[in-house]
């Protein structure tokens, strides 16, 4: 879910409560069915009603793959396929006429229990990742950025593993938008926080820190692991064509990073000043590259640039 834009989240939402009401007036109809002499629809006597449901359809069919990975997705089309095979049980007695089984009532009362409780729990999941994301970017909100870095502070302290922060500025933004104008320039963010989703790994976050400023948390990485992912993202935004207007316009651009060591002991607000340094030194030498903090940089007045992968004074 942590890769799927604000639009396709909204309309994931909008899908999951229309099959969830469609759902609800199945039910009713099936509880008919059962105790009330309605008409029994054959479909649901199949093996596979569960499929060919309106739920169904959308859950195996419709549904955005980045809902697929969360626990409480599996969960659901598991207690709605167990909905399905009790149901059909009770229909085949209710249809011989034969008696009720109290135990297979109590299961479709309890499995249809735990089926609305996995479809809240699914929808809070997408409301909560709609309302985490900055509007025009998709990108993670700056108020997220702090829990999620003394998170991952916590994780390297305790578990031994690094991680590395990394400011990134989009080069020359302003220029974009006084020669384009604004409209062009909102597109140009939206699409370079597209290529990051494309290019960086699973585990990695990206937070619009402000303007054209994003702070990109590399979980599990060193130094040398995010240059690799830092150099992969910077080469293949700098090599491609942006879409940066409604009659197809196209525009091309680059980005500056700064890169850092997230500090296990030190509060995280360090280690971001010191990413936003280099990301100042990046800018200072150039544009279009990465360059790693130093401890230098803050004693020196004569600056020392340590470009990741190639070191200058």
């Amino acid at each position: 879910m942590d890769r799927m834009d604000p639009t396709t989240l909204r309309r994931a939402a909008d899908q999951l409560r229309t099959v969830a009401d469609e759902h609800s007036r199945w039910h009713e109809n099936l509880l008919r069915s059962i105790f009330c002499d309605h008409p029994i629809d054959a479909a649901d006597l199949a093996p596979s009603a569960h499929r060919t449901c309106s739920f169904g359809c959308w859950f195996y069919e419709h549904a955005p793959n980045g809902l697929r990975s969360q626990a409480s997705f599996s969960a659901l089309g598991k207690e709605h396929q167990r909905l399905h095979q009790v149901a059909a049980r009770l229909l085949r007695s209710a249809r011989s006429k034969s008696p009720i089984d109290r135990a297979d009532f109590e299961e479709l009362v309890a499995t249809s229990a735990r089926l609305r409780l996995q479809v809240e729990t699914l929808r809070t999941s997408i409301d909560a990742a709609v309302g985490n994301r900055d509007a025009l970017t998709s990108a993670y909100g700056r108020v997220e950025m702090l829990p999620a870095l003394r998170e991952l502070q916590l994780t390297v302290r305790h578990g031994g593993t690094s991680c590395c922060i990394v400011f990134m500025d989009v080069d020359h933004l302003k220029q974009i938008n006084d020669q384009l104008g604004h409209p062009v320039g909102d597109a140009v963010l939206a699409g370079v926080v597209r290529h990051l989703d494309l290019h960086l790994r699973p585990q990695d976050k990206v937070f619009r820190y402000g303007g054209d400023e994003f702070l990109i948390a590399l979980s599990g990485a060193d130094l040398a692991t995010a240059h690799s992912v830092i150099t992969r993202v910077r080469d293949g935004l700098a090599g491609k064509l942006l879409i940066a207007g409604p009659d197809g316009t196209t525009i091309q651009v680059t980005a500056s990073f700064g890169l850092a060591l997230l500090d296990p002991e030190e509060d995280v607000t360090q280690s971001i000043g010191r990413a936003d340094q280099a990301l100042l030194l990046a800018k200072t030498a150039g544009r279009n590259r990465a360059i790693a903090w130093d401890a230098s940089v803050t004693t020196s007045t004569r600056w020392r640039l340590v470009d990741v992968g190639q070191a200058s004074t």
